[in-house]
């Protein structure tokens, strides 16, 4: 575990490198002040369905002429602010709260007479504030209490912090937490699995994180351990099938680490949310933040969690400096991702899934502009930085270098990366600066950093760029033409054994538009309507919406309304919206579905739904 004082050192190192280039997504100001730590003081209401209490901010001065402190939020009250000086002393600060914009929320412009050490800010949510969801117990699998959790990134930080909600700086954080004595309290921090509920948690986050890290929940949540470093936490009904499922994370842990250096957040924990949570995991430091979507049994899907532990290197440890940088964090732990899936669970596991990602991709290349298909796009939303480009086109840079560098040389570059960079927040030219001398320099005639960049800042993937075989999959897409062209009945495609990937591939390839007796057929032999396993389901009701295959409606609702994951349905709004029918069905739907999703995923839903279709 790292000392304050090693903190504190690598906190210095990440503010001079946030400095270097300005986020457009925040009102603070880091070249002027940073926030070194904070101190949260909470008490969590169910029945307002709000936060409320202080934050105090330690704060690092740059500028000796700034007297004026400018913290991002969105939606807060803001009761009073207080000025507290070296000798603890504290008096009212003024300050001004501006109107609110759509995107970025309100600046909060804190007047100070003198550089203050700390200020205090008494606060409390809305109801409705974007980075919280409430649920009521009729919402959660038991049924019989409330839950509450944050989604940070991101930029939802300040909805419930004020705070320098910018990845560009990173700082340590306490928090004192009081709740509902039924309920378990958990953060983004050091959780004790023994913790009694007594409605009194303390934390402390003692590595320098940026805002998005930031993570809450409180709910009827049990525990069950997975390893000497991991456990699940999930509400009692589920907590037994997710530990089942999560059981080789220790695994992955020693894995990473063989390959990159040793695991430096102490533990990795899992918290398994309700099936509203927008995305398919969070990998918030210390304890990840899963959907139950993933939970089908067979352990096909837990690629997730390998990506979410790779985060704990790539983003949680070397961080995109602003949100134009994303690929930083999910291009780069999409490539490990893919080593941890590969020394668990085989190569041909590993090839397959990076075959589906790259078809993906391939297949929104033809649908977006060049300009958005950039590893560094200017966005306007922060949240709709995380493309499949920054993952997938990203982590195809990697395997290109990977390719072109061999394995070993590759991964002692990558090892150096993250040793160099640990616990800072960088941006691309930063990387590319340290890229230069340590591999394409040292290794002079297999890459030149023009090719680098042109994969970086142009459209498009390179044509040289590397693709594994799969032979399953090979025989799987010969299976597929045959049935289509009408040779081969939907019982002799050989599915007996496909596994969930499989499933995804042959669903994937099918055409834009089939006959209802195409369909019917393949329903009828393999029972996609109504699957449990949401990754199929999610495909199967695509195709359906396509065809306006309305036999599948029923299920299709009833998929839409139990999950919130925005992956898993807003493509099926967006399809269904294409159409007046299916734009009524959609509306339906929503309208039952909607005090069930988080803001993020209704935001998305009423972005798709506001399309006019032709």
């Amino acid at each position: 575990m790292m000392t304050r004082i090693i903190a504190a050192a690598l906190f210095m190192l990440a503010a001079s490198a946030s400095a270097a280039e300005r986020d457009p997504h925040s009102y603070a100001e880091p070249s002027k002040v940073t926030q070194k730590s904070l101190a949260l003081d909470l008490s969590v209401d169910f029945d307002k369905r709000e936060l409320a209490g202080t934050a105090e901010l330690a704060l690092d001065w740059h500028d000796p002429k700034a007297h004026e402190l400018v913290l991002d939020t969105r939606d807060l009250t803001i009761e009073n602010v207080e000025a507290i000086g070296a000798d603890g002393a504290a008096h009212a600060a003024k300050w001004t709260l501006d109107p609110r914009n759509a995107i970025l929320g309100s600046a909060l412009h804190i007047a100070l007479d003198a550089q203050a050490p700390t200020v205090r800010i008494r606060y409390r949510t809305s109801p409705d504030a974007s980075g919280l969801q409430w649920m009521t117990p009729a919402q959660t699998a038991g049924k019989k209490h409330p839950f509450m959790y944050s989604q940070s990134e991101s930029i939802h930080a300040r909805s419930w912090v004020p705070l320098q909600d910018t990845p560009a700086v990173r700082f340590t954080y306490t928090a004192h937490v009081s709740g509902p004595k039924a309920l378990r309290v958990v953060m983004s921090a050091n959780n004790d699995v023994k913790h009694p509920l007594d409605g009194d948690f303390r934390f402390t986050m003692d590595q320098p994180i940026p805002s998005y890290l930031l993570a809450i929940a409180a709910g009827d949540l049990a525990v069950r351990e997975t390893g000497p470093r991991s456990a699940v936490y999930a509400e009692p009904s589920v907590v037994e099938k997710a530990a089942k499922e999560f059981s080789d994370t220790e695994k992955m842990i020693e894995t990473i680490e063989k390959l990159y250096g040793p695991y430096r957040w102490g533990r990795y924990d899992i918290l398994v949310l309700p099936p509203s949570f927008p995305f398919g995991g969070m990998e918030n430091p210390r304890l990840t933040f899963a959907t139950p979507t993933v939970l089908v049994g067979d352990k096909s899907l837990v690629s997730l969690v390998a990506h979410e532990l790779a985060h704990s290197w790539s983003g949680n440890l070397v961080t995109n400096a602003s949100w134009k940088h994303m690929w930083l964090n999910e291009g780069f732990t999409s490539y490990v991702e893919n080593r941890i899936v590969e020394a668990v669970y085989g190569k041909a596991q590993a090839d397959e899934e990076f075959i589906i990602a790259a078809d993906d991709l391939r297949r929104e290349i033809a649908d977006t502009p060049a300009a958005a298909q950039r590893l560094v796009p200017d966005v306007e939303d922060a949240d709709d930085a995380g493309s499949d480009f920054a993952y997938v086109k990203g982590a195809w840079l990697l395997r290109t270098l990977e390719a072109r560098f061999g394995r070993e040389t590759f991964d002692a570059y990558l090892r150096g990366y993250f040793d160099h960079f640990a616990f800072q927040s960088i941006t691309t030219e930063q990387m590319l600066d340290w890229l230069k001398p340590n591999l394409l320099d040292k290794y002079p005639g297999k890459m030149s950093l023009d090719e680098v960049k042109a994969w970086i800042y142009q459209g498009g993937v390179p044509a040289d760029a590397p693709m594994p075989t799969s032979p399953r999959l090979a025989t799987i897409d010969a299976a597929r033409k045959e049935w289509l062209a009408g040779t081969r009945k939907p019982l002799d495609l050989g599915a007996k054994d496909w596994n969930t990937h499989e499933w995804m591939f042959f669903l994937d390839g099918l055409p834009q538009k089939l006959t209802p007796k195409q369909l019917a057929g393949l329903d009828a032999v393999w029972h996609l309507n109504g699957s449990p396993n949401a990754e199929i389901a999610r495909r199967w009701y695509l195709a359906a919406a396509r065809s306006d295959y309305r036999p599948a409606r029923t299920e299709m609702a009833k998929y839409m309304t139990r999950i919130g994951r925005r992956y898993l349905i807003v493509p099926i709004y967006e399809e269904l919206a294409k159409t007046p029918n299916g734009l009524a069905f959609a509306k339906q739907v929503y309208a039952k579905a909607k005090p069930g999703y988080h803001p993020m995923t209704q935001a998305s839903i009423e972005k798709a739904l506001a399309k006019k279709s032709p």
